[in-house]
């Protein structure tokens, strides 16, 4: 597979990974999967990057789920399938802040991408939904996000009937945060990378972290561990600065220190 059917590329402090198989709806194949794990790589190592967007090529398919004509069809389904759940995690665990730009139709696959993600703005024409039960397979590995934003009957719903869902019933559901319509869309997508892009990075880092941890915590245990994390986000020169603006009425500098 050629390089370019996953680009990264990088506008000051936000990075930008997107699915480059217009041609084949965007679907993701077994290289383009490890090549998004070396991308979000880059992304984290560098200090400059402060937020991630993913997005899919062209303005019809944010992506259409795996090549099933690819490694689905060989032996290599397997690793394709562990290396698929390692980005998931790596995606939902990703310590800084990420958005899902899901410019056109985002089904199987393409829901664990964006359901990864901290923040989806959709396009309102888009569709949803995951259609695997249609032949043969089971939404498997997106379960477990699914279930971490979509009541149950309704996901059990949405899995077994393998039905498409309007961006409208995906909002609803909480499995995206924004729905915009198709002329401002861009703009809409810009102004919130922008504002994350503005935030203190080691307060996110931390926050989202924190956040993480205490997931299948005991109520007392996650509040006192997040007790133990504020007092550690408070003594962060980011704090400091973010405070003093306020008190001085100015927007702060943050500079992720």
């Amino acid at each position: 597979m050629p390089e370019t059917d996953l680009i990264y590329s990088r506008d000051e402090a936000i990075a930008h990974i997107t699915i480059n198989r217009e041609a084949h709806r965007n679907a993701i194949s077994g290289q383009a999967v490890r090549l998004f794990l070396d991308y979000l790589d880059r992304a984290e190592n560098n200090p400059a990057v402060r937020v991630v967007c993913i997005t899919g090529a062209g303005n019809r398919v944010f992506c259409s789920g795996a090549d099933l004509g690819g490694e689905m069809a060989t032996t290599g389904a397997a690793d394709m399938f562990r290396s698929y759940a390692r980005l998931l995690t790596r995606l939902y665990q990703f310590p800084k802040p990420t958005v899902a730009r899901v410019n056109g139709h985002c089904l199987a696959g393409g829901t664990g991408f964006m359901l990864a993600c901290d923040m989806v703005i959709a396009r309102e024409d888009a569709l949803f939904g995951t259609p695997e039960v249609n032949v043969g397979l089971f939404p498997m590995m997106i379960g477990a996000l699914i279930f971490r934003n979509v009541l149950r009957k309704k996901a059990m719903e949405m899995i077994l009937l393998g039905e498409r869902l309007t961006a409208k019933q995906a909002l609803e559901m909480g499995m995206i945060t924004r729905m915009v319509p198709q002329e401002n869309f861009d703009n809409e997508v810009s102004k919130v990378l922008s504002a994350l892009a503005a935030k203190s990075p080691i307060g996110m880092r931390l926050g989202k972290e924190a956040f993480n941890a205490v997931e299948g915590m005991a109520l007392g245990e996650a509040v006192n561990h997040l007790s133990d994390q504020l007092a550690k986000v408070a003594t962060t020169r980011d704090a400091t600065e973010g405070i003093t603006a306020f008190l001085e009425k100015r927007k702060p500098v943050f500079t992720g220190e």
